[in-house]
């Protein structure tokens, strides 16, 4: 097995290290899924890219004459980050398999950004392509830093899949434009949108270059001065209201705010400075505590894609962006790398197997932006931002090719390394290769609870015990503990059996979760379900449904690779009032006994549009 890091190298010593040699079973949930994403969703990026005019808008600059270049800039002034995404997972996907689907595309790139990169290091073609268009004019909307923090993230995602040195040198360039002009006596700049800061620890992670990491330092620092012009919006939608250490509620923009998240615990990382992980890990009990869905998405209003208020989560308006999920996968990542606790885990595994694995169609080349937890009757979903179904690209694409660059190199996230032994954090089939120990896992997680673990080498063996998995066994003495991790003393050749109870369960909300008030959701293992239009009887509603809770809920297993396991619950269907109001003393009579089906959320609208609801309301 080869040993390439992934998206997160710490140089400092972290509570835990990340894997350079680990492979997911490619007929695992997982796996499979891992495989789909490098045979259809990473070349549908790349089609798409270049369909939608990304690459013309270096190829026309690179081919300007003296009167500049021809045509007009094509796409989202911010689309030259859609394709370093892609890149990035290209990268990875080298490091991976090994491809070389994409030699001939990278050798392109590469001589484009030499010859449109600037002397300075300055790259963006929206500003270079843009008549008028000044450099660091506006950083609260021009999204500079953030495109130039993506090229980086892409540079070092192909340095270690490849050991390409070309696109890295270009990273290279641009970061010593940044830490030039925006260092310790440079102009006080920040992006209006976090993400550059990671890229700079990535790329000081890289090449051993400390003024990368102070120039992510100086990002941190100056925001929440309030230097940014809010425009239309406020100082918090851009987390720039308060200093990073005096934030203690998620705010804003979600997607800013979780990647502003995890560029802070990648910069505690590295240096070490506890405040900042203090501010950190509560920040996020706001964010995962108060004002996260079920399925693991965040953002629960459309206006500003932003987050609400504590526990405001109404189902039906969810706005919920897949790129949020993933920002909230990469901050749980480094927060676990940091801490060791479970709980990071724990929420990596919900949203990466709910609320990111439903942003993405079966075939791997339709995907939702927004990931709505209801879907009403009659829904109109002419709007890309609340479509009925997944859609093959957006005008703002910058979903898909996040996805791509996760999931080739969703492997580097499943176990780490300490001074004991081995961690084992996604539960996954696989082979994980650690200093001390190594582990062969043998499992059907998420659909069958029952993992073999055999190890090489002798140390510690440690296995995430979800919290739901009360009642879990294992072939020791030490007795597994839900909502954490069961710690083994193991030496070579020896064989660890665990079992976790995969029992449907109910699951209500707290009261405070007003919108779901008096309703259920149903789980099985780590997976949410729903009920879907297209399984329930003709002339039933999914609007018309209670859930009998004290029913029996059986299972139904297929041999479908979309919904192998449907669940049977039982209700009635309610009858409707004739008026929209009605006396509270007169209830509609005539319900009727129903039975009806619930499968994975992940699964939805694979069967084209209709009406979807994961909370329940009650007999």
């Amino acid at each position: 097995m080869t040993d390439i890091l992934g998206p997160v190298a710490t140089r400092r010593k972290a509570v835990l290290t990340p894997l350079g040699a680990a492979t997911i079973d490619g007929n695992s949930f997982l796996g499979a899924w891992q495989a789909r994403n490098a045979d259809k969703t990473i070349p549908h990026c790349v089609e798409n890219i270049e369909s939608s005019g990304v690459i013309q808008n270096f190829r026309r600059l690179a081919d300007a004459g003296p009167d500049g270049p021809a045509g007009a800039f094509q796409g989202l002034w911010f689309a030259d980050s859609d394709l370093y995404k892609t890149i990035e997972a290209i990268g990875w996907e080298q490091g991976r398999s090994g491809t070389d689907r994409y030699d001939a595309l990278l050798a392109e790139l590469a001589d484009l950004f030499e010859k449109v990169q600037l002397p300075d290091g300055y790259l963006d073609t929206y500003v270079q392509g843009t008549p008028d268009a000044v450099a660091f004019a506006h950083p609260e909307y021009a999204h500079e830093l953030y495109c130039a923090g993506h090229l980086m993230q892409a540079a070092v995602a192909l340095h270690r899949g490849s050991g390409d040195e070309r696109f890295l040198a270009v990273a290279r360039r641009l970061g010593d434009m940044i830490v030039k002009r925006f260092g310790e006596d440079g102009e006080p700049v920040i992006d209006g949108h976090p993400e550059v800061e990671t890229a700079l620890v990535e790329l000081y992670r890289e090449t051993g270059e400390e003024a990368y990491l102070r120039a992510a330092e100086l990002q941190v620092e100056r925001r929440g001065h309030r230097t940014l012009d809010p425009g239309r919006f406020t100082p918090a939608y851009y987390q720039d209201h308060l200093r990073v250490r005096e934030a203690t509620e998620a705010i804003g923009h979600s997607v800013r705010q979780l990647y502003l998240g995890a560029g802070v615990t990648d910069l505690y990382l590295e240096n070490g400075d506890e405040t900042l992980l203090e501010a950190m890990e509560k920040l996020w009990d706001s964010a995962f505590h108060t004002k996260m869905y079920i399925t693991g998405a965040h953002g629960s209003r459309h206006r500003d894609e932003a987050y609400g208020d504590p526990y405001e989560l109404p189902p039906d308006r969810a706005y919920a962006e897949t790129c949020a999920s993933i920002a909230a996968f990469q901050w749980c990542w480094r927060l676990l790398l940091a801490t060791g606790k479970s709980r990071y885990a724990e929420e990596m595994e919900r949203t990466l197997l709910n609320a990111i694995a439903a942003s993405t169609s079966a075939t791997g080349t339709e995907f939702f932006y927004s990931n709505p937890l209801q879907l009403r009757t009659g829904h109109n979903g002419d709007d890309e931002d609340s479509p009925s179904e997944r859609l093959s690209w957006y005008s703002c694409a910058c979903c898909p090719p996040n996805l791509a660059r996760l999931l080739a190199s969703v492997h580097s996230y499943a176990a780490t390394a300490d001074d004991n032994g081995l961690q084992l954090h996604l539960l996954t089939a696989g082979t994980f290769e650690g200093p001390s120990v190594s582990a062969t896992v043998v499992s059907a997680y998420p659909w069958d609870g029952d993992f073999e673990i055999t190890v090489r080498g002798s140390g510690e063996l440690a296995v995430r015990v979800p919290s739901w998995a009360v009642g879990a066994t294992a072939s020791v003495d030490t007795k597994p503990a839900p909502g954490d991790y069961l710690r083994v003393p193991v030496h070579d050749g020896e064989t660890i059996r665990l079992s976790l109870p995969m029992k449907p369960r109910l699951i209500r909300a707290d009261d405070r979760v007003d919108a779901v008030r008096g309703c259920v959701a149903v789980a099985r293992g780590p997976l949410i379900f729903c009920v879907e239009q297209a399984d329930l009887p003709e002339g039933v509603l999914v609007e018309q449904l209670r859930l009998d809770p004290s029913a029996e809920i059986t299972e139904e297993w297929a041999s479908d690779d979309v919904t192998p396991l449907r669940l049977h619950l039982s209700g009635l269907v309610k009858k409707d009032q004739p008026d929209l109001y009605a006396p509270y003393e007169a209830p509609p009579a005539g319900d009727t006994p129903v039975s009806f089906t619930a499968i994975p959320y992940h699964s939805w609208a694979n069967r084209g549009p209709g009406a979807m609801r994961v909370w329940l309301p009650l007999t």
